[in-house]
């Protein structure tokens, strides 16, 4: 008996149909939350960062090895 006939016989073609909704529906709540509105501010500071000369980063300097 091959591998295949078992895997055919297994009947798992379900779980792809479960699988493809369930990424579908993830995708969909990430799109919605990206783009909510209530979510524009921060989206709108964020686009800002690179080209925000006030709050410059000052690397930390790593101290030496003992």
């Amino acid at each position: 008996m091959k591998l295949s006939d078992i895997m055919s016989h297994a009947d798992l073609s379900g779980y792809a149909e479960v699988v493809l909704l369930l990424f579908l529906a993830v995708f969909i709540a990430v799109t919605l939350r990206t783009f909510a509105p209530s979510r524009s501010r921060e989206l709108d500071q964020v686009a800002r960062l690179p080209l925000d000369d006030d709050g410059v980063h000052v690397p930390r300097l790593q101290e030496p090895r003992s």
